[in-house]
């Protein structure tokens, strides 16, 4: 067994949030220590082109952006170790981290452990993921223009994807697999008004079809099992996203699955640990606002080590 090392700082992620905190508490000279976890990247490494991150006129790869902000951490002495957090005790400081036998104690932590979308499950899905298949309409429904495309869910999420999409596309129909929605009244009355939405009731997706880019979805109606293929360049799932919290249960204070923190700062309910990202923001779910909460949360531990004398 290895030797327990003492960090300052220990952050878990490596999302645009856990590596601006990197970042930003390498600058302050706390030789951060970065677990990357087993999604190194985080959301991003599943994204083509991204066109909305601040800086990039011309886009830039999700994965090449991951690459440079990891770079401009390293070049302040971050050090990032491909490992993945497998145990946390924040019962007391500094907090035991554990990754297999190795062991570290934390003056302060930063979570930036991210969320997962929710997936149908679908190899056609996977395998086209990026080419078509988004679960993320803010991030991607500019690349849609003039086509038709489909939305898969029910509930708030699916109907604002949906919302938002009309914008660009032609015709969203949205595939719900009850009878009726599941989203808020006030939702509902705006997508189900609107001329560019239609709804497919009862209905599943069994497969997304397309050799290389999406060309629509094999669609079952759940009632009457008759299956039919609608066209679409493009199917946005969104029926949720799952925050990567599960070795914080017990722990500390969550809010529907997510990391509660004292806003507007990134303090979480155990003084020291600190949490930014999508483990947190389960509204706005975007690069550029988890890289600022991660700018927040370097900031909260650097305070915090100066208030404790460290």
């Amino acid at each position: 067994m290895t030797s327990v090392q003492d960090r300052s700082v220990v952050i878990l992620g490596s999302g645009p949030a856990g590596l601006t905190a990197a970042l930003y508490a390498a600058r302050a000279n706390l030789i951060p220590l970065v677990l990357k976890g087993v999604d190194a990247g985080g959301q991003l490494m599943l994204t083509t082109e991204v066109e909305n991150f601040p800086g990039f006129p011309d886009a830039i790869l999700g994965p090449e952006l991951m690459e440079r902000m990891e770079k401009q951490a390293a070049r302040f002495e971050a050090e990032l170790l491909h490992q993945e957090a497998t145990r946390v005790d924040l019962s007391s400081r500094p907090f035991g981290v554990w990754s297999g036998d190795e062991e570290w104690r934390a003056k302060t932590l930063i979570i930036a452990t991210g969320a997962k979308a929710k997936m149908l499950g679908l190899e056609s899905e996977r395998r086209l993921l990026g080419h078509g298949v988004s679960t993320c309409a803010t991030c991607d429904g500019f690349f849609f223009r003039g086509q038709e495309l489909l939305v898969v869910g029910g509930g708030d999420s699916a109907l604002e994807e949906a919302l938002f999409l009309t914008r660009f596309a032609t015709k969203v129909t949205l595939v719900h697999r009850r009878g009726q929605l599941r989203a808020s009244k006030i939702m509902q009355d705006r997508a189900l008004a609107h001329p560019k939405i239609e709804v497919l009731w009862d209905s599943v997706v069994e497969e997304v079809l397309g050799d290389g880019q999406v060309a629509g979805a094999r669609i079952t109606n759940v009632k009457t099992s008759e299956t039919a293929d609608v066209a679409a360049g493009g199917v946005f799932v969104a029926i949720g996203h799952t925050p990567n919290t599960a070795l914080f249960e017990g722990q500390l204070e969550m809010q529907n699955g997510y990391i509660a923190v004292e806003e507007p700062s990134t303090r979480t309910s155990v003084e020291g640990v600190f949490a930014s990202g999508d483990v947190v923001d389960f509204v706005y779910r975007q690069a550029i606002t988890a890289a600022g909460m991660g700018c927040q949360a370097a900031i909260d531990a650097e305070r915090f080590l100066e208030a404790q004398g460290h």
